[in-house]
């Protein structure tokens, strides 16, 4: 298993010779088979976040990481789409962290509402909703339950497939 931090990450992609290197916005590179973007995205506490789009063999897929709505989803969908596959937060966590003060009632990253349009304005063929169960420390990062019941309501009658809830599933894209 990769290391939890990045500064772990960096030292086994180096232990494995894998390469890495620094990217600007927008820009594009080819590592064997694949070829990944880095796609701006914005986050409610002003921190710098990355989206990554990855190609190969024909196959489009885009992992949003933690960002909220936001308007570069046109330009990544008339740069590097349309998309086979969209991962997509759904926790609209608000945070309330020391730094960031006065707390914002507004979600940090995607809530399932936002993520189904989202996903809709990347024309994914296929949305996959991600951290509907993960990181929650109440008073400082606060989740709502039930994200993952919200996503799929607001993404019924999308154009998108949304794949049955469930881990381990592999996907044909």
């Amino acid at each position: 298993m990769l290391g939890r931090g990045l500064t772990d990450t960096a030292a086994e992609l180096t232990a494995h010779g894998l390469p890495r290197r620094a990217m600007g916005l927008w820009e594009t590179t080819t590592i064997g088979p694949f070829t990944i973007a880095a796609v701006p995205a914005v986050d409610a506490l002003g921190d710098p976040q990355v989206s990554w789009t990855v190609e190969a063999d024909g196959t489009r897929v885009i992992h949003l990481g933690d960002t909220m709505h936001h308007g570069y989803w046109w330009r990544a969908a008339h740069r590097y789409g349309p998309f086979d596959a969209v991962l997509t937060p759904i926790n609209g966590p608000t945070v309330c962290f020391p730094h960031c003060q006065p707390p914002s009632p507004y979600p940090s990253a995607l809530d399932a509402r936002h993520a189904a349009v989202a996903a809709r304005l990347l024309q994914a063929r296929t949305a996959i909703p991600i951290h509907d169960d993960g990181f929650h420390a109440e008073g400082f990062y606060t989740t709502r339950p039930d994200e993952l019941a919200r996503f799929l309501d607001a993404a019924t009658g999308e154009p998108y497939e949304v794949p049955a809830p469930g881990r381990g599933e592999e996907l044909s894209l």
